[in-house]
């Protein structure tokens, strides 16, 4: 692999015309096509194979008129303090609002008067009006929004207290200027560990040019492949980190090569030859982990994890081609600026980041010198990284799964504002109510049965209300509203909805009819239970994979398995301090968390997805550097300290420059998009500089030599892939040789 992409780095440099122009004309095709792209129409959240679900296609086939799976809204009305929503000219605005609201789109199915529908508190200073909606929240367009907001905003103005909570008014995740300052952050960091601002810019560049197709790509495929918005923020977010990441360990090889006196063709190869080698099998594991999602059998969560992994793909192929290429064009002003700076990497500085070990009484780096730390001390490193991530792990212990609903919101929002008053006025369990449906098509007598089953609910625990069963045109299925005492996230409603499905059977022997329980609640809570029961099988599938790419990468058995158990920490210490932060509270307030609560229930095997191929990204470029050092000939503990002088400062810089642009995203309006950027922010924190820079380098100085141990009949049926760039070596010697053994004329140069 190694001679493959050493000859398709010198292509890149030499017809670094050619290169450019089809990266500008990717990127330009992808942008027309996002801008002529009709806009997304749909974007269904399906949970195949779920109760949930099955009951939301029931309805959709015997009750298309009902508009289950459909948008709502649930306009919440206060009266002033000392008066009622009953009294007259309050009662008269309301009614005149719920007008408004039949009448304000087209798309409204129905917008029920609260005075008829009985949804007044008993002390009468708070009613609510339910909006249903014939398509999903995100077919609304603009117009329907606007005009929900417009006729709120008229009863604003008689005096009333009037919010809007649902998720009709759900759109776009908002994430703030902070995610400005993530990649402002990236660009200072390039600059302090390239000195030059041409090197600090190629990276960024790049990886803008990267996200900018992968992203416009997305945008135009939307409405044909059914694509969220979400799936976009994460295709930005992989995208950015991975492709700074990627185009700063080649710039970064480069300028080692042209230290060493190689003329600048020579070097962009030996860099792609060797860095990007470590840059695709790094691609691939965080690729394997992302496609690896499809397993869970979501298809939202299949959609974003294919999304972003088509953006880490390009990311690859533009650090392997477009990298060289824009090196052709920038000559040698990607070496630092100042020859004799220290600060930003002068000449010294260059020298010994470069490929030769320290002579001429250059001062070691501050990656040499740790790693001669780490390697005299191994036991004390090893135990002290051990205990400080299992601190770090022990609030896991009470993690609680769950989707956030609006009161998870902020609390400056008109979603949480109307949950507030609606838990005030009526009780918590009225802002998830559930819908339990009724199959009475084999049932004796229908109405019968529909009544049965709303007795057998009412007397179970945690149920303060049950509606008056509603029957289809057909009479064959029946709607049961059921209102919990309990908040839709808390744990008596999760234990509501196993109990109603508990008498599933009863109901049936009694009366012939079937029931399952939906709603959002009830959605939530399968959609927990479906990726907890995914978690190992998804574990072990993308871990398994990637545990033998890295037996190919190192040619060693222990190393892929250290490599796995170190991430195993990191990836627990991490979903611990998300439980300590979102669902405890701690520093809550520092990340703009309002309202704490279960952790999103995607959130473990997300991270474990997202953040074992990020982890994999530092694994094989650090430890690659180590193996080509053993493969020439350095004792193990030298290896260690030489894979460190070479790698410990651009793997650092890659760690700060991923957390910077994870972080984000922490400042983002969604709690989910929030949520994300904490976690996979931290856990890169814990990674690369607990796990990669301390414990890795300890466990190989006690292993020494078993730590690259390959038992021969492994070793003869693995390919050689050659990530060290042996064989350009190898090449090289021979060249070197021939040059030597003959005559050759003088040319004019």
């Amino acid at each position: 692999m190694a001679t493959f992409l050493y000859k398709l780095g010198k292509l890149a440099f030499r017809r670094r015309h050619f290169v450019a122009l089809i990266w500008v004309a990717l990127l330009t095709l992808a942008g027309v096509g996002a801008a002529s792209a009709p806009t997304a129409a749909s974007s269904s959240f399906s949970i195949p194979g779920t109760e949930a679900q099955k009951a939301f296609d029931l309805l959709e086939k015997r009750a298309p008129e009902a508009s289950a799976d459909g948008a709502s809204a649930r306009v919440v009305f206060k009266a002033p303090d000392g008066e009622k929503v009953t009294d007259p000219a309050n009662k008269a605005e309301i009614v005149k609002t719920v007008g408004a609201l039949k009448t304000g789109s087209d798309h409204v199915a129905r917008a029920d008067d609260p005075f008829r529908a009985k949804t007044v508190s008993k002390d009468g200073s708070t009613a609510y009006a339910s909006v249903s909606y014939k398509v999903t929240s995100m077919e609304l367009t603009d117009e329907d929004r606007d005009a929900l907001e417009k006729t709120t905003d008229k009863a604003r103005k008689s005096g009333l207290t009037v919010e809007v909570g649902g998720d009709a008014l759900q759109a776009m995740p908002e994430t703030g200027s902070t995610e400005i300052i993530g990649i402002a952050v990236a660009a200072v960091v390039l600059v302090i560990t390239f000195g030059s601002l041409i090197a600090a810019g190629l990276p960024l560049l790049t990886a803008l040019i990267g996200v900018g197709i992968g992203v416009s790509s997305i945008t135009a495929l939307a409405n044909a492949l059914d694509l969220g918005t979400t799936t976009s923020t994460l295709a930005m977010m992989i995208g950015l980190a991975v492709g700074i990441d990627y185009a700063l360990f080649i710039v970064s090889r480069y300028r080692g090569e042209l230290a060493e006196g190689r003329d600048r063709e020579e070097a962009a190869g030996r860099a792609v030859g060797t860095a990007g080698s470590a840059v695709v099998f790094a691609g691939l594991t965080v690729v394997i982990a992302l496609v690896g999602l499809a397993v869970v059998n979501i298809p939202m969560l299949t959609k974003m994890g294919f999304a972003a992994a088509g953006t880490v793909v390009i990311a690859v192929l533009i650090a392997l081609t477009l990298i060289p290429a824009l090196l052709g064009y920038a000559g040698r002003r990607v070496m630092p600026m100042g020859e004799k700076s220290r600060l930003f990497g002068g000449r010294k500085a260059a020298r010994a980041d470069g490929e030769k070990p320290d002579n001429g009484g250059e001062k070691p780096n501050m990656g040499t010198r740790w790693a001669r730390f780490v390697v005299r001390r191994p036991v004390a490193v090893l135990l002290v990284g051990i205990v400080g991530l299992g601190a770090a792990a022990i609030p896991v212990s009470q993690l609680e799964l769950g989707l956030p609903d609006d009161g998870a919101q902020p609390t400056s929002t008109t979603q949480r504002k109307a949950y507030d008053l609606v838990s005030d006025g009526f009780g918590p369990g009225f802002n998830g109510p559930l819908m339990v449906v009724g199959d009475l098509r084999d049932a004796d007598d229908p109405k019968a049965a529909a009544g049965e089953i709303t007795k057998t609910i009412s007397k179970l625990d945690d149920v303060l209300t049950v509606a008056p069963p509603m029957l289809n045109k057909a009479g064959d299925t029946a709607i049961i509203s059921v209102v919990p005492s309990s908040k839709p996230s808390g744990i008596e409603t999760e234990d509501l909805v196993h109990s109603i499905r508990g008498t599933g059977a009863e109901i049936t022997s009694d009366t012939g009819a079937e029931i399952m329980v939906t709603g959002t609640t009830a959605m939530n809570i399968d959609v927990s239970q479906k990726l907890n029961d995914a978690l190992l099988p998804y574990l072990a599938l993308v871990v398994g994979l990637a545990f033998l790419l890295l037996i190919v990468v190192f040619r060693s058995v222990l190393v892929p398995l250290k490599a796995a158990l170190g991430f195993l920490l990191s990836v627990l210490a991490a979903l611990g301090a998300v439980v300590a932060v979102f669902q405890w509270g701690w520093l809550g307030s520092l990340f703009g968390v309002e309202q704490t609560g279960p952790i999103m229930s995607m959130m473990p095997i997300f991270m474990v997805g997202v953040v074992f191929g990020l982890a994999m990204d530092y694994e094989v470029f650090l430890v690659t550097r180590m193996r080509e050092a053993y493969v020439h000939g350095e004792r193990p503990g030298q290896a260690v300290v030489t894979g460190f002088r070479h790698g410990a400062r651009v793997v650092s810089a890659a760690a700060v420059i991923m957390i910077a642009v994870f972080a984000g995203f922490i400042g983002s309006s969604e709690q989910m998009v929030k949520m994300i950027g904490f976690g996979l922010a931290i856990a890169v924190f814990f990674d690369a500089f607990v796990v990669r820079m301390a414990l890795v380098p300890a466990v190989l100085a006690l292993l020494g030599d078993k730590a690259w141990w390959l038992p021969k009949w492994l070793d003869r049926a693995l390919p050689n892939v050659d990530v060290e760039g042996e064989g350009l070596r190898t090449a090289a010697e021979k060249e070197a040789g021939r040059e030597a053994g003959a005559e050759r004329e003088p040319v004019r140069v």
